[in-house]
């Protein structure tokens, strides 16, 4: 500890204090750990005008002085003077974002309202020039009640002027209190901000004012989240109006190559294998590839225009409802892709309890894997006719399956957060990025990832357990009469999974399907596909006839809709299952999940398929 005057730099995330604090130091700065907790403590000296050495202190960077993570502690606790090992500050210096006003006023009208010598940086000045907004300082200043300067922390710009009245305001400050940190009024102090920005506005071009407007109409609690549903309604009724005739080109030439193989390779075992085994079970699952790149056009376009922010401050309001912090939005957000990402993003969750909640409800929503499953169903099974103007009633059974997974991940996290994860949750403030139009070749480049992803998992997983699984299903031969699909190994497997799954109204072609469909969810398609090429055999009547066709032969709609159903909730993926055990350390957890989202899904299919029943549709 050193006694040079101690200067804190304090601020939300993204406002420039880094680049300040480099700025001012230079080269002088170490590195190393606060006393007690692994949180970097970066600190430097610089001189003021008058050659006076200043030691000063970079904090990490916070919201609020109501911590939700060990670095939100450690700011708070170092300017409350309670941090082990440092000394109160003599004076902070509070950066905002210019251009991002009155977010980052809030966080400073808490500080100023501690009683420390205080300056405000108003920094990036710049870029809020460029983007069309002029703010006065003074007027800032006068409102505030402390001194604001003007900064350009990457151009080194008003630093003289932050030293100058940095000296003056250490030679005025013995007579300084130590601050209580009681609790602010959050709601007044955010009212506060907002008109202090106003104030300050010089000149605002209209596109920012447009701006405003725009999310005064899509953050409204009521509006915002109709138009939010709207949104995503479209979504699904364009996945599969859309994707139609690129599907249908898709499946010609899955056809087509089987119908060379069949004229190339004389009747045998390596024909059986590329006919049923390769073309039959993993073409069945290429052909859904437009409508997963349909949905992820949606998805790219959303985040690249900017809305997809404004989707998680809405939903905010309904996840603290259940218990869970805003900032398990992105991470359930991410595993609409894919679980596996979205369960590692939780790392950015501070809360080990909301952490675990996010953990297990993840695979609750409705990932990509899941719709071929859906497509296949919905085609086989749901009319394509129309409901209303525009609205077809595929999309709309789509639309309300994904609705069905985002309840059901809110419910559990509700019930989870009341029993097995019982605690608090705090909320998260987010910064709104600006409407801008999307970038066709960040699109187009979002949309090839996903293709060679999707083809590359179709190339390897789904392909190496169809194998497998056409071996199991072809072997032993089965003799004059009996179905090879229940003579085989694999049927007799299937026969053991049946009698647990019968009563919810499964069929022995489901039944067989649900083991290998662990591997990825998309492999329920696949391995129904390759029994059904078994068992056609040389058929020609039954090979031509699409997988959709096959299934309105052998299931009822009631079987359907309760396999519909089994899918919303069960985890049928493994890498889901081993990364979770990679993020809870251990197979406690893991197992706690799959329990309870298999018996969610046994008692959906079943409520569903006696529903349907019941309704004459068995």
């Amino acid at each position: 500890m050193t006694g040079l005057p101690l200067i804190a730099l304090v601020g939300n995330p993204n406002a420039g204090k880094s680049a300040l604090f480099n700025a001012l130091t230079g080269a002088r700065q170490k590195l190393g750990n606060y006393p007690g907790v692994t949180v970097e403590r970066k600190a430097g000296r610089f001189s003021l005008s008058d050659g006076r050495p200043i030691e000063l202190v970079d904090l990490p960077g916070t919201y609020s002085l109501n911590p939700a993570s060990p670095d939100e502690q450690v700011t708070r606790d170092v300017i409350l003077g309670k941090q082990a090992g440092e000394r109160l500050p003599d004076a902070l210096v509070v950066v905002v974002d210019a251009s991002n006003l009155d977010n980052h006023l809030r966080f400073a009208l808490e500080l100023i309202a501690l009683g420390l010598p205080t300056i405000v940086a108003l920094n990036m000045v710049d870029l809020a020039t460029r983007d069309g907004l002029e703010l006065d300082a003074n007027i800032l200043s006068r409102e505030l009640g402390v001194p604001v300067i003007s900064t350009v922390a990457v151009r080194k710009r008003g630093l003289d002027h932050l030293r100058s009245e940095l000296e003056s305001m250490l030679d005025g400050s013995a007579g300084r209190v130590r601050p209580t940190g009681e609790q602010p009024d959050f709601e007044g102090l955010r009212k506060e901000a907002r008109r202090i920005a106003r104030a300050a506005v010089v000149r605002e071009t209209p596109s920012r004012r447009m701006t405003a407007a725009v999310d005064r109409v899509l953050l409204h609690p009521v509006a915002g989240f109709l138009i939010l549903l709207a949104l995503l309604f479209v979504m699904f009724q364009a996945v599969f109006s859309w994707a139609a005739a690129p599907a249908d080109l898709l499946e010609g030439w899955v056809t087509a190559l089987g119908e060379t193989i069949t004229a190339t390779l004389p009747p045998g075992i390596l024909h059986d294998f590329l006919l049923q085994g390769v073309i039959g079970g993993v073409g069945a699952v290429v052909v859904f590839l437009p409508q997963i790149l349909i949905l992820f056009f949606f998805i790219l376009m959303l985040e690249a225009t900017g809305y997809m922010a404004r989707a998680a401050f809405l939903m905010d309001a309904l996840m603290a409802r259940v218990g869970l912090s805003g900032r398990a939005f992105i991470p359930l957000l991410s595993s609409f892709a894919c679980a596996v990402p979205g369960i590692m993003a939780t790392r950015t969750i501070s809360d080990p309890k909301d952490r675990l909640t996010t953990i297990l409800i993840a695979p609750l929503m409705t990932c990509s894997a899941r719709l071929p499953v859906y497509g296949l169903i919905i085609a086989a099974f749901i009319p394509a006719r129309s409901v209303g103007p525009g609205v077809g009633l595929q999309g709309l059974v789509l639309f309300l399956l994904y609705v069905a997974g985002i309840v059901g991940a809110m419910v559990a996290a509700w019930a989870l957060r009341l029993t097995v994860t019982k605690g608090q949750s705090g909320g998260f403030l987010m910064e709104m990025p600006k409407y801008q139009w999307p970038r066709p070749q960040d699109i187009a480049i979002g949309l090839w990832q996903r293709a060679v992803i999707f083809l590359k998992r179709a190339g390897t997983i789904i392909l190496m357990t169809n194998i497998i699984l056409w071996v199991l299903a072809s072997f032993p031969q089965a003799p004059a009469g009996v179905r090879q699909s229940e003579y085989s190994i694999a049927g007799r497997i299937a026969g053991g999974i049946h009698v647990l799954v019968e009563p919810i109204g499964f069929n022995r072609d489901i039944s067989l399907a649900l083991l290998p469909s662990m591997a990825a969810r998309e492999v329920a398609v696949s391995a129904i596909a390759t029994v059904y090429a078994i068992d056609a055999g040389d058929d020609e009547d039954a090979l031509n006839r699409t997988l959709g066709e096959r299934l309105q032969g052998r299931w009822s709609l009631a079987t359907a809709l309760a396999f519909l159903a089994w899918f919303v909730f069960a985890p049928q993926c493994i890498s889901t299952i081993a990364v979770t055990r990679r993020e809870t350390n251990g197979w406690k957890w893991p197992m706690f999940m799959m329990g309870y989202l298999f018996a969610l899904a046994y008692a959906a299919a079943g409520i569903t398929y006696w529903a349907a029943v019941s309704a004459g549709l068995g």
